[in-house]
C-alpha cells in the first residue's frame, strides 16, 4: 500500500510576517550600504585635491597622531596586563589557587629538580 502523498500547508501568518520583515530590513540595510558608499566615493573625490595641497602639514600630523594613539593604546595594554599579572600574583601568595597556579607548582618542582642534579 503506498503511504498517501504529502500535503503542503499554507504558510502562517506569522512566517508571512517574518519573511516580509526580513525582507524589508535586507532593502533598507543594501540601500543605505550603497548610499554609504556613494558618499565615501564623492567625498574622497572633492577631497583628493585639498589633501594633495595640504600634504606637506597633514602626513607629519598623521604620523604624529597615529604614533601618539598607538603609544597611548600600548600603554594601556601593559597597564592591564602588569596589573593582572599583580592580582594572579597575589591571589597566588596569598594561597587563593588562582588559575594556573597548578603549572608554576610543577614549574617550580622541575627547576628544583634539575638544580639539585647539577648541585651533586
Amino acid at each position: 500500500m503506498a503511504d498517501p502523498a504529502p500535503t503542503r500547508s499554507a504558510p502562517k501568518t506569522g512566517q508571512a510576517a517574518r519573511v516580509i520583515t526580513a525582507a524589508t530590513m535586507v532593502t533598507v540595510l543594501l540601500g543605505l550600504s550603497g548610499l554609504t558608499l556613494t558618499v565615501t566615493v564623492v567625498s574622497l573625490v572633492l577631497a583628493t585635491p585639498l589633501l594633495f595641497l595640504f600634504s606637506p602639514v597633514l602626513v607629519p600630523a598623521a604620523v604624529v597622531v597615529f604614533l601618539s594613539t598607538i603609544g597611548l593604546v600600548m600603554s594601556g595594554g601593559f597597564g592591564v596586563t602588569a596589573l593582572s599579572g599583580l592580582a594572579w600574583f597575589y591571589r597566588y601568595a596569598s594561597g587563593r589557587r588562582p588559575v594556573g597556579s597548578d603549572r608554576v607548582d610543577v614549574a617550580r618542582a622541575r627547576v628544583g629538580d634539575y638544580g639539585w642534579h647539577v648541585r651533586s
